[in-house]
């Protein structure tokens, strides 16, 4: 029939034929239909379960074909499947809602909805049906639970532990509903905290820029990886970073001033790169690039290694500048900078010349020249001081007459560029003294009309020192020299009174412990103090310490110069604030010129606009200027 009659007479096979009786008479009846199809959403449910048997699965695969088959899958199985499926994701989803941390409930979340669509898959179930159970899981576990899946303390618990496999899995999750923007507010508020923890942790604050940069890394490599570099997760982060570095306080870290500690700290961590290298850079920084450069050092020179110390400096100057961006109050930070950078110039204690005039670069693209100007002059000040000290040698070794055998250098600064240093009254040594009186004297005729104020305080020196295990070469201030020196007319078992040190070098007492501090009390101890102990008293008395020894021939005293007291700490942060207590009037008096007439609150909002590249102040303070 098939072959001959039913195809000449374009009818429907027999095969098409007995599915359609055993359907319509079989199938259908009420009581079989529902007895199967029950019975093939029991055995989906035991699988999800977890309980179901091989024989079940195997049987469950079958069945699905038949419905296929029947032409049934649509009308009759789908329907019921859908509905079975939104009651177990409703009932999985109270319970895990109930049961579940937002780490355990993300991550079990993932793989149902995995477990879902694979299971779907090797039982034959149809793609559209996949879909629908797809948007089911979406929709009640996803989309109608957003808001718990962004709540701020949730998000914030699994930053805090740094578990990426969740972080990546929260994410996906909400993008399957274009949700991720909603992550934006959780992340920007935790990075807000804890980078407000950080810069108000008075105990560890000369770790701050360590633990900012630490954060930065972290947060950009969660950024890139697990939140696939979302434009406005990045937006939110910044805009936090922006919010947390420009916080201030007034308290002790500050001296009781509105100024910035980040700008301050971030200063002091460049000196602390520009003075050490590569060297300085704390491990857990560099952790991430050193795999990168090892494998270039292998059977390299001591070029490819200059090389990549240089790289990793560089490195770490723009991942500073990232930060330094952030802040809106550039004043602290170009005080603080402005000071270190006088005292690595002065000393001789920049790392590298490439490091200092690179970070230069850097500031003068960043903040425009005129930031930079007086830093510039600074340089230029050093190098013509070279210059001038090289044709004053010149000049003494065409005259007879010279002033003992000292190699006197001098640095000649232009005072409105230099930071201001006091003048702290000191009786040099004859042979010294007499050698600056003829620099003074060449420069007097070189330049006439021009004035020398010589700033004893920040000289260092060289000397030679005999002791019975050997003669060292110090590298040291000029007022611990000047002490030592004291100790050359007296035999090396006699001491000397605090008193007559003071007396014969005419320091103030503040500079006098300062420096015996340096040499009796430190880790290297040309001095021996009597009695023993940490702190200097009036009574105190002290000696050559004939058992020092040290490995080298040239041995760097500690240069207390280079430790900044707490007292020019102070005086930084109260210059700053005093300037900008000046630079706010200033601004009122530029805007009520221009305005003639303006509201309170108007010129108020106006003159934090016009500051705040310098560092704004708090409202009450503007009011006080105003009034001013």
């Amino acid at each position: 029939m098939d072959r001959s009659y039913l195809l000449s007479q374009s009818k429907t096979n027999l095969n098409d034929v007995c599915i359609a009786y055993f359907r319509d008479i079989m199938f259908m009846n009420e009581n079989v239909k529902s007895k199967v199809v029950d019975g093939v959403c029991e055995i989906i449910s035991t699988v999800r379960e977890g309980t179901a048997k091989e024989d079940d699965k195997s049987l469950l695969k079958d069945a699905i074909d038949l419905f296929h088959q029947l032409v049934v899958y649509t009308s009759v199985f789908e329907p019921k499947l859908l509905g079975k499926t939104q009651s177990y994701v409703i009932s999985w989803k109270d319970d895990a809602f109930l049961k579940k941390t937002l780490t355990e409930y993300v991550n079990d979340t993932t793989v149902l909805i995995s477990q879902e669509i694979e299971r779907g898959a090797s039982f034959g179930l149809d793609k559209s049906t996949l879909k629908d159970i797809l948007v089911l899981l979406e929709d009640h576990l996803i989309q109608f639970q957003a808001e718990f899946l962004a709540e701020d303390d949730a998000v914030a618990s699994i930053l805090e532990v740094d578990d990426r496999f969740t972080l990546a899995n929260l994410y996906n999750l909400l993008d399957r509903k274009r949700l991720c923007e909603k992550l934006k507010n959780p992340f920007a508020k935790w990075v807000q905290d804890t980078g407000t923890k950080i810069i108000f942790d008075d105990k560890n604050q000369d770790d701050m820029i360590i633990r900012l940069l630490s954060l930065k890394t972290k947060l950009d490599s969660i950024w890139s990886t697990e939140f696939k570099r979302n434009v406005e997760i990045s937006h939110g982060m910044r805009s936090a970073f922006e919010t947390f570095m420009n916080k201030t306080k007034k308290g002790d870290a500050t001296w009781g001033t509105d100024n910035s500690k980040t700008g301050e700290m971030i200063a002091k961590y460049v000196d602390l790169l520009l003075r050490g290298g590569s060297r300085a850079i704390p491990s857990r920084l560099t952790s991430s690039t050193t795999k990168q450069t090892d494998d270039q050092d292998v059977g390299g020179d001591e070029d490819e290694k200059d090389v990549d110390e240089d790289l990793l400096i560089n490195r770490q100057l723009d991942q500073v500048l990232d930060l330094f961006r952030f802040i809106h109050g550039k004043a602290v930070f170009e005080a603080f900078y402005k000071k270190d950078l006088a005292k690595r110039l002065l000393m001789g204690r920049s790392a590298s010349a490439d490091a200092e005039r690179s970070m230069l670069t850097r500031l003068k693209t960043e903040c425009g020249a005129g930031f930079t100007q007086n830093l510039e002059q600074m340089f230029k000040d050093v190098e013509l001081g070279r210059e001038e000290v090289a044709a004053y040698k010149d000049r003494l070794d065409h005259i007879s007459e010279k002033p003992g055998d000292i190699d006197l250098s001098v640095n000649v600064l232009s005072a409105s560029a230099w930071p201001s240093y006091p003048d702290i009254p000191v009786t040099i040594p004859a042979d010294v003294n007499l050698a600056v009186q003829y620099f003074e004297d060449y420069y007097k005729v070189k330049h006439s009309g021009r004035k020398l104020a010589w700033k004893h305080a920040l000289a260092h020196c060289q000397l030679k020192a005999k002791f019975p295990s050997g003669t060292k070469e110090f590298v040291m201030s000029s007022f611990q020299a000047i002490i030592l020196l004291l100790f050359n007319d007296i035999p090396g078992d006699q001491r000397l009174s605090y008193e007559h040190i003071k007396s014969a070098t005419g320091l103030p007492e503040a500079e006098v412990k300062r420096t015996l501090q340096s040499l009796a009390c430190a880790k290297l101890r040309p001095l021996t103090k009597f009695p023993v102990g940490k702190e200097i008293e009036s009574t105190d008395e002290f000696s050559v310490n004939l058992a020092f020894t040290h490995p080298r021939y040239r041995v760097r005293v500690n240069q207390v110069q280079l430790k900044e007291t707490k007292q020019e700490n102070k005086e930084t942060h109260e210059r700053v604030a005093e300037d900008r207590n000046f630079e706010c009037q200033a601004a009122v008096v530029r805007i009520m010129k221009g305005r003639k007439t303006i509201s309170h609150g108007e010129l108020i909002a106006e003159v934090i606009n016009a500051t705040k590249s310098r560092g704004v102040l708090s409202v009450g303070d503007i009011k006080k200027n105003i009034d001013r």
